[in-house]
């Protein structure tokens, strides 16, 4: 199958359907609001590292939570018993997606490069990327950031600086989430961590039906 190479000049993206078995559907483009906005509401997201072009992923199959679904094990629902845990909504998105790239680039690496920090800062600025923070016992504790469009939560990354504290960022949005009737919270990509906490496969139709009526529709 040929690669596809986007134009920086033209806002548009190959139909996401000619992805490869892998999920790649096209390189180059860049990463302004108006081109992610674009991306996202096609079920398109930015995957790269540094050194590389821009590389743009639609995976055959993808990962979702349904916020209502979201699943807590018996030791997290003693947890949240014994301690006290709120979530904060972008009380510093900048700082928030600092600490995701940062914890990474401590363990595995990280795609969260220069550029893609500072673009989804600019999509935060626009109203459409956001954060959120856990705090347990009133310290903070980790976090998690993403795209919102609509009703549907796009997630990115997360960081933990107290145990189970991005869980309990993400079980808290997921809550927040199925109250105001959100459709999904996309995963992207399977982990086994995600799967545990209620993270379900579905083909990218089901998925582009989600993006339609929740967050285009």
């Amino acid at each position: 199958m040929s690669v596809f190479y986007l134009n920086e000049n033209e806002i548009s993206f190959p139909d996401p359907s000619l992805a490869d078995k892998n999920g790649l559907l096209a390189i180059g483009g860049d990463l302004s609001v108006k081109r992610l906005l674009l991306a996202y509401t096609h079920g398109i997201f930015p995957w790269y590292t540094e050194g590389e072009p821009i590389l743009w992923w639609c995976p055959k199959e993808r990962w979702v939570i349904y916020p209502e679904d979201i699943h807590l094990s018996h030791s997290m629902r003693k947890y949240f018993k014994k301690h006290e845990t709120r979530i904060v909504l972008n009380r510093d998105f900048a700082d928030t997606i600092h600490r995701c790239r940062t914890k990474r680039e401590e363990k595995d690496g990280t795609w969260i490069t220069d550029e893609m920090e500072q673009a989804y800062l600019e999509l935060h600025k626009a109203g459409f990327a956001v954060s959120v923070e856990s705090y347990i016992d009133d310290k903070r504790a980790g976090g998690l950031y993403g795209v919102c469009i609509g009703k549907c939560f796009f997630g990115e990354s997360m960081y933990t600086d107290i145990e189970n504290g991005s869980k309990v960022a993400l079980i808290l949005l997921s809550l927040l989430l199925a109250k105001k009737g959100f459709g999904m919270i996309d995963c992207q990509l399977h982990t086994d961590h995600l799967e545990s906490m209620g993270a379900v496969m579905i083909s990218r139709q089901e998925y582009q039906n989600i993006i339609d009526g929740y967050c285009r529709g």
